[in-house]
């Protein structure tokens, strides 16, 4: 935490991107759920008596909600995850390196891909981080882009604020 007790903006950016992970990820899972479990039902019930068409209809969204639930709540938790691992990854060997490279996120994406799919034995292990490197390096290049469109980087911003901060406390000294 800073002087003024607040959270450093890289620990923010990851908070918020896992959350916007578990929020797509949520969709993801769950919009195509909803659909197959409310057609589903609808299928199912053809012989059902319900005592009117809003209770049929009811009763229809209420099994699609109930799969959006279930099925949004299993990709969002492991979208999430994998969202803020990689991001920390990223983020720490920025900070450590202080730069931001492709390489970065390539090894997050390596390590991600490899920590989820760790179970499944040297095969798993190996498949996994090819693909998170796959993965890891489009996402760090779109990144960077979104970064250099934006006119700085966290380092430069960073050094920026550092550096006028010193200014401020050099004058009122």
């Amino acid at each position: 935490r800073s002087d003024r007790r607040e959270l450093p903006e890289e620990t923010v950016n990851i908070v918020r991107s896992a959350f916007t992970g578990g929020l797509l990820g949520w969709l993801y899972g769950g919009v195509p759920a909803f659909r197959r479990a409310r057609s589903d039902f609808i299928e199912r019930s053809q012989g059902e008596l319900f005592h009117s068409r809003m209770d049929a209809l009811q009763s229809a969204q209420h099994a699609g909600l109930r799969s959006f639930i279930r099925y949004g709540w299993r990709w969002s938790w492991r979208i999430a995850t994998f969202v803020a691992i990689f991001n920390t990854v990223s983020t720490g060997l920025s900070a450590y390196r202080n730069k931001t490279t492709v390489s970065n996120f390539a090894v997050a994406g390596a390590f991600t891909g490899a920590l989820f799919r760790m179970h499944l034995g040297l095969q798993g292990l190996v498949g996994g981080s090819v693909f998170g490197t796959a993965f890891g390096i489009p996402a760090g290049g779109l990144l960077m882009v979104m970064q250099r469109v934006a006119g700085e980087n966290l380092q430069e911003k960073r050094s920026r604020e550092r550096r006028e901060r010193y200014e401020q406390e050099l004058a009122a000294w």
